[in-house]
């Protein structure tokens, strides 16, 4: 079990890191540089494309990183898989409970009528540094998985 779970769970953690680290080198600098009807837009469609993916990488990486951690043979492995899992575990809450609202929020405007106080509830800052907070989690989940899997072997 251990020889086809610990494979998954890196490629999916992998994945979702490599994601976020794609919307920190391009992404988020592009939704900062753009005017606020055109970020709207921008926003909005990055949003609708990484669902359901991301989600399934992350809770892939949380239940099979607690799978691992239950059923890996030495007490350094087991501990790795659970720091992984506690670090994508992290990133999900981040991700539902600041970023997924806003990206909901940002999907019911209208780039052309744009509330008058748009500029007062402009929500990039707070939405990127939330997004920095769980794409370094998420590369350090990657990057404890794929210690663990090292350690395995």
């Amino acid at each position: 079990m251990l020889a086809y779970l610990a494979p998954l769970v890196v490629l999916l953690s992998g994945l979702a890191a490599g994601v976020l680290f794609g919307t920190q080198l391009g992404g988020w600098p592009l939704l900062m540089a753009l005017p606020a009807d055109r970020y709207v837009h921008a926003h909005a469609f990055f949003a609708t494309r990484y669902d359901p993916a991301m989600p399934l990488c992350l809770l892939g990486t949380v239940l099979g990183d607690i799978a691992l951690a239950v059923l890996a043979p030495d007490p350094v492995s087991r501990a790795l898989f659970t720091a992984g899992a506690a670090s994508a575990a992290v990133t999900v809450v981040i991700s539902l409970t600041k970023n997924v609202p806003v990206n909901k929020w940002v999907q019911t405007l209208d780039p052309d009528a744009l509330p008058e106080n748009f500029a007062e509830l402009d929500p990039r800052r707070a939405w990127g540094a939330w997004n920095l907070r769980r794409s370094v989690l998420t590369a350090l989940s990657f990057l404890l998985n794929c210690t663990a899997l090292v350690v395995l072997l």
